[in-house]
């Protein structure tokens, strides 16, 4: 790729993940590396397989095996913070062609990360690189400055009927 743009996939209905994951797929199939980094994340979703599965693709997750509920804790803001530094070191390397920064959005959301702090280390990526933000609540900030942004909007889910999230497709 000659020129690398910044793209967001925000709003309140699924898919957000499973859109970039769309794109890395396609992207490591192009012959090209992608870094994935999951913030609030450290389950062990079904995607994870994927670095074994599929040669030019790594992730790497910078979170707890529990959602935040309420005030974040310090050890959620340390998580949070070492995964910004990690994805600094990243993108500053100029090995990958796609950097995924999974759930920064909701993670900014939540304070554990500025806006500021985030399109500052964007805005140092190399020319290049692709950038894919990804979570609910994308500041505004991050919505202005981002190249193409996609809202998705929730019109039915079947969480609603009582569906548990699903292994396969959900997690």
């Amino acid at each position: 790729m000659e020129k690398g743009y910044v793209q967001v996939y925000t709003g309140n209905g699924k898919g957000k993940t499973t859109a970039s994951l769309g794109l890395a797929l396609r992207c490591v199939c192009a012959g090209n590396k992608v870094f994935m980094g999951q913030f609030m994340k450290g389950q062990d979703y079904s995607e994870k397989k994927a670095e074994d599965l599929l040669e030019g693709m790594t992730m790497e997750q910078f979170g707890d095996v529990h959602f935040i509920q309420g005030e974040p804790s310090a050890e959620d803001r340390a998580m949070a913070a070492r995964g910004l530094e990690r994805m600094k070191e990243v993108l500053l390397s100029g090995e990958y062609d796609l950097v995924i920064f999974d759930e920064v959005n909701t993670s900014m959301f939540f304070k554990l990360l500025s806006a500021d702090e985030v399109i500052h280390l964007i805005k140092q990526k190399p020319e290049r690189t692709e950038v894919v933000l990804t979570g609910r609540y994308a500041p505004d900030e991050v919505i202005e400055f981002a190249d193409l942004v996609t809202e998705m909007r929730e019109i039915k889910h079947y969480y609603n009927a009582g569906v548990d999230a699903r292994t396969g497709i959900e997690k």
